[in-house]
């Protein structure tokens, strides 16, 4: 491990793009960070939370988990005392 090793160095495959240098102690910071990252998206996206939890249908004021009934959904009336099914 060198300190005096660049951050990013150019790709050996051919290509003009440059990469993290794992030789260098900050460059492998950034691959790690890169990765928790990646994989706390994946997670979100698994679960469809945070920024991709799925919008509310329109008109519907109560949450999902809410004992309310939900404004969609039509109220029932107690059938009257007698009547058979």
């Amino acid at each position: 491990m060198d300190d005096d090793e660049r951050v990013f160095r150019r790709s050996t495959w051919g290509t003009n793009r440059y990469v993290y240098n794992s030789r260098n102690p900050l460059g492998r910071v950034l691959i790690a960070a890169a990765v928790l990252a990646l994989a706390a998206l994946l997670v979100l996206m698994a679960n469809r939370a945070g920024p991709f939890a799925p919008s509310p249908a329109p008109g519907d004021d109560a949450p999902a988990d809410s004992p309310l009934p939900h404004r969609s959904a039509p109220a029932t009336a107690p059938a009257p005392p007698g009547a058979g099914p």
